[in-house]
């Protein structure tokens, strides 16, 4: 049955019709109902129901439209934000990496981790403000994000040695900014938890990152000028109006995208998607689907000739996973939010695209996992290999979502499946942001007091080099591995050989200093009594 015959014969029911609309917006449908509707009171105008449902719709979508910006708001609440970017990024605000007995590190400014958590205080205080939503709820999603910044620059100390150290806050450089996504997209679908909505606000924050990365562009652009044409009468600008430019600069950019795009008064599946920019995004995704198809059937096509490329070669593995998240958001920027919006021939097509191109990025995506896994396996779990086995193994399971869903819908369901699947992975990598964030510190940690007791050289490899420290000292054949403390015997070669271990891992020390760590149980533990270096 058709929206016409169904608004037709519901035109004396509100409620079942209230149900209807509903069921359309989460089917991806609205604008056929939208044009029942206009059926429905061009035939009936003096039916009272007709009438408010069709003022409603347009009401809706001209609301959706006239985003006024509210610049009472918008202004102080940018100038602000510009100021904390700014007052955070001098030097008095440095991160730095320090272990027993060497030189400290200087790593970057704090506004580096900062950034993404303050800048989503502001923009949930600019939503909050001129959506009227709850003040109480968006209180509590910015102190949770900005505690997750205080719990990194806080925790980061807890993994001791300093490679892990170093790990954990590149990777918070990620993944603290893709929290505060999180956070600021539960905020938006509290109260419109379907999947329509949840997709709406994926797509509507890929076009604020686009556009907000060519304010940014623009802003470095406008800031090399600035410096160089100072530069060309000797003069050199100083370091404080610099960093106004740049981190300032930022601050500032962020709080005026999300209020040029982003309609705080609508939900996110009602926001403006058929026009300007978004219009020409969406074109461009879909564009690059064929072809990004193309370079992917040529890549499946040569990993044969050159397999052992990402199990050989941590950069391509990089380039690998990074390529993984550019397709899985290259498909959902192709995806429609309705039916409406694409021909039917092109929806078509798009559809059979994007199930193409998500079968074969789970290919490589399989591939790469593959690779990471080997290169734990002959090597160590650290903190970089586990978040990258997270991430390939979320990616890997929307990926098959998409599949099984695409193959199982019912005719005319295919995007509704979509949305849900962009729904569920929208969960999974918010799931696994917050996972790495709470547990590397304590997964990778050291017990600080454990080795208080050791001799200074023995602290200083502990806090240089990551798990698992293996000694030896140059009078003796004998290899030990350092473990809680403690020195472990390797009994033989083809134990150490077993354990995946390798010569470029075991550190050189007096025979004095590894005489005075304490002795632990061999390895085997049946080995017998552990000789002395």
């Amino acid at each position: 049955m058709t929206y016409q015959q169904r608004v037709f014969d519901l035109s004396g029911d509100p409620e079942q019709l209230e149900q209807v609309y509903q069921a359309a917006l989460k089917a991806g449908q609205a604008g056929a109902f939208e044009q029942a509707i206009d059926a429905g009171y061009e035939t009936a105008p003096d039916n009272l129901l007709y009438a408010a449902w069709f003022h409603r719709l347009k009401y809706t979508a001209k609301k959706a439209k006239d985003n006024v910006v509210a610049w009472a708001w918008v202004i102080p609440l940018a100038l602000l934000n510009a100021f904390l970017f700014w007052w955070l990024s001098g030097d008095q605000f440095t991160i730095t990496i320090a272990g027993y007995g060497i030189y400290s590190r200087d790593v970057a400014p704090a506004i580096v981790w900062l950034a993404a958590p303050l800048a989503a205080v502001f923009v949930l205080t600019y939503l909050t403000a001129v959506g009227r939503k709850s003040w109480r709820l968006a209180a509590i999603f910015a102190l949770a994000l900005l505690a997750a910044a205080a719990y990194v620059l806080f925790l980061y100390p807890q993994l001791g040695t300093i490679p892990f150290q170093e790990q954990y806050l590149l990777l918070m450089i990620f993944h603290l900014p893709l929290l505060a996504w999180a956070g600021v997209g539960a905020f938006l679908v509290a109260r419109h938890r379907d999947p329509q909505n949840r997709f709406a606000f994926l797509i509507k924050s890929l076009e604020i990152f686009i556009v907000g990365g060519l304010f940014i562009s623009a802003g470095l652009l406008f800031t090399i000028i600035t410096g160089g044409l100072f530069n060309a009468l000797d003069v050199e600008l100083p370091e404080t109006i610099l960093r106004l430019f740049l981190a300032g600069g930022l601050g500032l950019i962020v709080v005026f995208v999300v209020a040029l795009f982003y309609n705080p008064t609508v939900p996110p599946s009602e926001q403006p998607f058929d026009e300007g920019i978004s219009r020409l995004i969406a074109l461009l995704m879909r564009l690059l689907l064929p072809l990004t198809m193309l370079v992917l059937l040529v890549y499946l096509f040569f990993i044969p000739f050159n397999f052992r490329a990402p199990f050989d070669n941590r950069d391509v593995l990089v380039v690998y996973n990074a390529m993984l998240f550019a397709i899985v958001a290259l498909l959902a920027g192709a995806t429609p939010l309705r039916l409406e919006d694409v021909t039917p021939r092109l929806a078509i097509w798009l559809r059979r695209g994007i199930i193409a191109v998500a079968a074969l990025a789970l290919l490589v995506s399989l591939y790469a996992l593959a690779a990471i896994l080997y290169r734990t396996g002959i090597d160590r779990l650290t903190p970089n290999r586990l978040t990258f086995i997270g991430w390939n193994i979320v990616n890997i399971g929307l990926l098959i979502l998409l599949l099984v869903l695409q193959f199982r819908a019912a005719e005319g369901q295919w995007l509704h499946e979509l949305h849900r699947t962009f729904s569920a992975g929208t969960v999974a990598y918010s799931a696994w942001t917050l996972v790495v964030i709470l547990a590397l510190p304590w997964l990778f940690g050291i017990d600080q007091m454990g080795i208080e007791e050791l001799p200074p050289r023995v602290q200083e490899i502990i806090y240089e080099q990551a798990d698992p420290i293996l000694l030896k000292c140059t009078s003796s054949p004998h290899i030990y591995l350092l473990e809680n403390g403690q020195k472990r015997w390797i009994d033989t070669i083809e134990t150490f050989e077993e354990r995946g271990y390798v010569w470029r891992d075991v550190t050189i020390i007096s025979c004095e200093n590894l005489r005075a760590i304490p002795d632990g149980v061999p390895i085997p533990t049946d080995a017998g009594p552990p000789p002395q270096p």
